[in-house]
């Protein structure tokens, strides 16, 4: 397992991190999760994902039992904060210093760990003061909870306000965790040259589109049974715009020759597409069987070369999507 500094901060983490975002707790069994979890530590991954509200709060909950015989010191866990969680009444989301201080010692009870290694902003909170949000996560690194500070989906301009802030805090604000893969760059425009300047590294997701870079997708055929388009309570809604174009999905297959000329699979090809960028510090697998994180671990290490990234732009043209404008969160909460 290649293993990367997270951003310019001196933690080190597994260019694999294994992320159960919209599987523990809700589209596996508690048996296949903890499989998929222990096949990741058999691989060299160190570095879990997850957050509160991932089946509201049950993902952690399962993810803390999968890695209770773990040597602490040798695991790097993330969670995050700003969905609804609980009931969600008022105050069960946001980024108020309420949320924050309610939200990190639950999550750290269903860890079952004194501190995290990263705490992330789940998206941006237009509600509450930003100096609010930075004042409330400094005590929490103050007080040993979280060691660094992170964010997700945060836009240029945020990141760069979130890091002035935590410069003025003291803290160590480190990372991003941004959607990336292929056919979405959104973050390349602006938000990666600002993490750059800052010394903030991407902690990205969902570097085979949910599936979609997998091939198993066909133009002009209904989505295979038991994939995650045909899960309307799993994640379809993420994908079904994806899976009805069928010139992406053609895109998609035509990439096929160019994976088996690396000796990779579509996937393992999509994986370490993201982590060629030198701005990335770590992709998120999720699995829902064991021998899917074998494959994409697979990944890590291999090197693309410059030709190789070339005819992937040339065979997927106006097929990505690279606005900067789609890295957005919620003007208002209304959940």
């Amino acid at each position: 397992m290649e293993i990367r500094n997270l951003g310019k901060s001196g933690l080190k983490v597994s260019a694999i991190s294994y992320g159960n975002w919209l599987t523990h707790g809700s589209q596996v069994e508690e048996d296949a999760a903890l499989a998929c979890v222990r096949q990741a530590l058999e691989e060299g991954v160190t570095t879990f994902d997850t957050a509160d509200v991932y089946a509201n709060t049950k993902a952690e909950t399962v993810l803390g039992k999968a890695l209770a015989t773990e040597r602490r010191e040798g695991l790097e866990i993330f969670t995050k904060v700003y969905w609804p969680t609980g009931p969600g009444k008022h105050n069960d989301h946001g980024l108020s210093r309420k949320h924050i201080m309610e939200s990190i010692n639950g999550s750290l009870q269903r860890l079952g760990t004194d501190y995290v290694d990263l705490y992330q902003a789940h998206r941006y909170d237009h509600e509450t003061p930003l100096e609010e949000t930075m004042e409330a996560f400094a005590d929490v690194v103050r007080s040993g909870k979280a060691l660094y500070i992170g964010v997700s989906e945060w836009t240029a301009d945020q990141i760069r306000e979130g890091h002035a802030l935590a410069r003025e805090l003291r803290i160590p604000f480190v990372s991003n965790q941004p959607q990336y893969n292929m056919l979405w760059r959104v973050i390349e425009a602006e938000v990666v040259p600002a993490s750059e300047e800052l010394g903030i590294g991407q902690i990205v997701w969902s570097p085979i589109a949910q599936g979609v870079l997998t091939g198993k997708y066909q133009p002009g055929l209904p989505p295979p049974a038991g994939s995650r388009a045909t899960d309307q309570a799993g994640g379809a809604g993420f994908i079904n715009r994806l899976v009805s174009d069928d010139d992406l999905l053609t895109r998609v297959q035509n990439l096929k020759p160019l994976a088996e000329q690396a000796g990779l699979s579509l996937a393992q090809l999509a994986v370490a597409w993201v982590l060629q960028n030198p701005n990335v510090s770590s992709a998120i697998i999720g699995a829902s069987r064991p021998e899917q994180v074998t494959e994409n671990v697979k990944a890590a290490g291999v090197r693309l070369e410059d030709d190789l990234m070339a005819q992937i732009d040339d065979i997927l043209g106006d097929a990505v999507e690279r606005d900067p404008g789609k890295t957005v969160s919620p003007a208002k909460r209304d959940f």
